[in-house]
């Protein structure tokens, strides 16, 4: 009889868990409080309690080509970048595709996830749900919470003295859906992420004067990368992974290198954005427009609020804004599982107790795996598909944890060099490294591409999985749920990012071939040139 598994939300985390467990011969429930699939990436005009929220002009930091399932590569003419919309279509599309569907139950909440009276032996799950206020109760096998953590916000009022005495508007960035509204406002946002840098671009397009709030600072890349390439494309590579490793030992090899490397584009230091902490490999903020927006004087670089008056801000620096009218606070988001038992999942310091960023390690039955709650460097969709994978054979008894001594163990050295290599910040606690993740949880599952033998049997693969992009193809090419595409996937990614690029119909010109022998004749003369110079010594 297939084991029973409760899934908590049909967001991204959730559907790909769904299809996990359906490839391992397990039976899922998927529980999903609205009335649709999507989670994050589903717009919404109103906010939502209890469900993520984002603004309607959000697009994806990953490109589409890193971003897709690990068997299921995204249209050829779906852009690079893709608005929210156009991911909730692929995330339709996939649904569709492994008819997932049947196993949501719209709009029912999950109440309690307790332990079953003989959860030693049987490690079995009661789960308690609502549904047109009607409650239910079942017993599951084993449950994967797929919640999302982008749901409570986080408003440290505290920090900001006199923000009782502050008479303009002020609210957390998730309650924030498009810039109409704020038409010759003063706004000042707090924060440098990615929604804070987003927001204040636009609402600079419509606001008389924007500022961005920055304690820390924080490096700034584009979307487009070397030759036109996305971004990731070019940096997520095994080799610089590899790199990347080796220079982590030499400190201030890898803060130079970094700096180098993140001031290619605009220097930092001259917009007032450069990282405090320069050696900490803190997530990147991916904004293509907030440099020029910078330039021209449309948003304006603060320090930290130490102090808000009626209607002004006072700076760390001692200067001084006035007339504020709108703080939007882009602080980030705190974790909670209120459906859950504090003993089972414990949340101290915005920080998560769990084995690999999914097991709490003192279970004594393994039937419970935290979906998502990481923050890579990487795109999130290839990371919590290989969590899912994992997870489920896990629950099938094919792959085995640890002690709990030894998961203990390796959380908290996981913890210290998350500390060492990103920092202490709120907004990092749960941040990780990109392939070394992903390698790490293909191990567990026996899906890890082996290189060497690849060199020795298809050299020309090998190469690409090396000097290429790390994308999740790479982990359907052995092991459980090899998929034979894998390879041509790989091998044809290049053609699936410019397919959306070539909009226009360009004839092959003479000029090329006019271009080419120029060249040859160039370099022949040059290289005559240096001939006959050597005949004169």
């Amino acid at each position: 009889m297939a084991k029973k598994v409760a899934v908590i939300g049909a967001g991204v985390s959730g559907l790909v868990s769904l299809k996990c467990c359906v490839d391992e011969g397990l039976e899922p429930t998927c529980f999903e409080r609205t009335e649709d699939i999507g989670g994050l990436w589903r717009f919404k005009e109103n906010v939502e309690d209890g469900r993520a929220s984002i603004y309607q002009s959000v697009i994806s930091n990953t490109s589409k080509e890193m971003s897709c399932f690990s068997d299921f590569p995204m249209p050829e003419d779906f852009p690079n970048f893709l608005h929210n919309s156009k991911l909730l279509e692929y995330f339709r599309i996939f649904a569709r595709k492994f008819d997932l569907l049947k196993y949501i139950q719209f709009q029912t909440t999950v109440l309690s996830v307790r332990k079953h009276p003989d959860f030693s032996s049987s490690g079995q799950w009661e789960v308690v749900t609502e549904s047109n206020g009607k409650k239910q109760s079942a017993v599951f096998d084993a449950v994967m919470v797929c919640s999302g953590h982008h749901i409570l916000p986080h408003i440290p009022l505290d920090s900001f003295p006199g923000i009782e005495k502050f008479k303009g508007q002020y609210f957390h960035s998730r309650q924030y859906k498009h810039p109409e509204g704020f038409e010759g406002k003063h706004i000042l946002v707090i924060g440098l992420g990615n929604s804070a840098s987003d927001i204040a671009v636009e609402l600079s397009k419509k606001a008389a004067q924007v500022f961005i709030s920055t304690r820390h600072g924080s490096w700034v890349m584009s979307r487009i990368s070397k030759d036109g390439y996305p971004w990731d494309m070019v940096l997520h590579t095994r080799f610089i992974s590899m790199l990347r490793n080796v220079l982590s030992q030499f400190k201030i090899i890898r803060k130079w290198m970094m700096e180098q490397q993140m001031n290619r584009w605009f220097n930092h230091a001259d917009y007032g954005l450069q990282p405090q902490n320069k050696h900490l490999m803190k997530e990147p903020v991916v904004n293509d427009d907030l440099p020029s927006r910078i330039l021209y004087g449309a948003i304006k670089v603060k320090s930290r609020v130490i102090e808000l008056t009626e209607t002004s801000a006072i700076f760390e620096d001692g200067t001084v804004e006035e007339d504020i009218d709108v703080i939007v606070f882009a602080t980030g988001y705190t974790f909670s599982f209120p459906f859950l038992e504090e003993s089972l999942v414990k949340v101290k310091d915005n920080t998560i107790s769990l084995y690999k960023y999914m097991f709490p390690p003192h279970l004594e039955k393994s039937t419970l795996a935290c979906i998502g709650f990481i923050q890579p460097l990487g795109s999130i969709f290839p990371t919590v598909e290989l969590q899912a994978r994992w997870a489920t054979r896990v629950f099938k008894g094919l792959c085995t944890l640890p002690s709990e001594k030894t998961m203990m163990a390796d959380t908290i050295k996981r913890n210290e060099k998350r500390i060492d290599l990103f920092g202490k910040s709120q907004s990092q606690t749960l941040q990780t490294d990109y392939i070394d993740y992903l390698d790490e949880l293909a191990s567990e599952i026996g899906a890890k591409p082996d290189l060497l033998s690849l060199l020795l049997k298809d050299p020309k693969l090998a190469v690409k999985l090396y000097f290429g992009p790390c994308n999740s193809y790479q982990y359907r090419l052995t092991g459980p749920g090899q998929w034979k595409g894998a390879r041509s996937a790989i091998i044809t990614q290049k053609k699936r990012i410019l397919k959306p690029l070539k909009t226009r119909a360009l004839t092959t010109s003479s000029n090329f071939l006019v271009s080419f022998l120029l060249k040859i004749l160039g370099l022949l003369a040059i290289s005559m040139a240096f001939f006959f110079q050597l005949q004169w010594f």
